[in-house]
């Protein structure tokens, strides 16, 4: 009995570690946008105390983004940003996201 006992403290134990999976997370789907400034940097990330690292590349007047306003996070003018080029996400200014819904 007293093993039985071990099993079901060893079972509640791994229960609480690996428990059931999270409820899915509702994530929002960018709302498609483009660049609307003749270029924009893109950046890997953005970190509050120093602002926007890693550069990946330069998105030209017109490149096909997305950035939902409400949904992703904006940091000092820099907004979480879609490239539906490479298919990635990234950091650009806000003020050079426009043409919502245009495509």
């Amino acid at each position: 009995m007293r093993m039985a006992t071990r099993a079901a403290a060893l079972a509640t134990a791994l229960g609480i570690v690996l428990g059931a999976p999270p409820a899915a997370q509702a994530y929002v789907v960018p709302r498609h946008a483009v660049n609307i400034c003749q270029s924009a940097s893109f950046y890997d990330n953005y970190d509050s105390a120093s602002g926007p690292y890693g550069l990946k590349r330069v998105l030209e007047y017109g490149n096909k983004i997305g950035h939902t306003p409400g949904a992703h996070p904006v940091y000092n003018g820099w907004a979480a940003t879609f490239d539906f080029g490479p298919n990635d996400w990234g950091y650009m200014r806000i003020e050079c996201i426009g043409g919502y819904d245009s495509w």
